[in-house]
């Protein structure tokens, strides 16, 4: 500060953690998420590892290792992405090399139940069903 005091430090941890100094197209040999077989894989998709997976943990790449690792329970692309604080066309393009490997697998949400507006509505509607602690129901958009 201009009275030569420092400024104020933060408390606590940083929430955003460091960021890798390794540049995404190191991470996927400057292979795209949707430079293959056909369209990416949604951010919604979810991955599970294999008993394969889990058993080549200590053969595996750094990045690749910490995919398998954090799957043991189902997790979507986006949930990996931002647990390991990873881009997210990286985390697909090596969930996709994983899956090719017999390390994970992968489940493609039906496109055309996501993108179905209906589903939305019977949510909302669903959710307005559930009386709140009063045991009043909401009614209102």
């Amino acid at each position: 500060m201009s009275d030569g005091t420092p400024p104020p430090q933060p408390s606590g941890p940083d929430p955003a953690g460091f960021a890798s100094a390794v540049r995404p197209f190191l991470l996927t040999a400057g292979r795209v998420a949707d430079g293959g077989d056909g369209p990416s894989l949604p951010v919604e998709t979810q991955v599970v590892a294999t008993a394969e997976g889990l058993d080549a943990l200590d053969r595996l790449s750094f990045e690749q290792h910490d995919i398998v690792a954090v799957c043991r329970m189902p997790q979507s692309l986006a949930e990996i992405a931002a647990r390991l604080r990873l881009h997210l066309n990286v985390v697909r393009v090596l969930a996709e090399d994983l899956r090719a490997a017999g390390q994970l697998t992968v489940h493609v949400p039906d496109s055309g139940v996501v993108h179905d507006a209906s589903v939305l509505r019977r949510v909302i509607d669903g959710l307005r069903a559930i009386p709140d602690a009063r045991g009043v129901l909401s009614d209102s958009d």
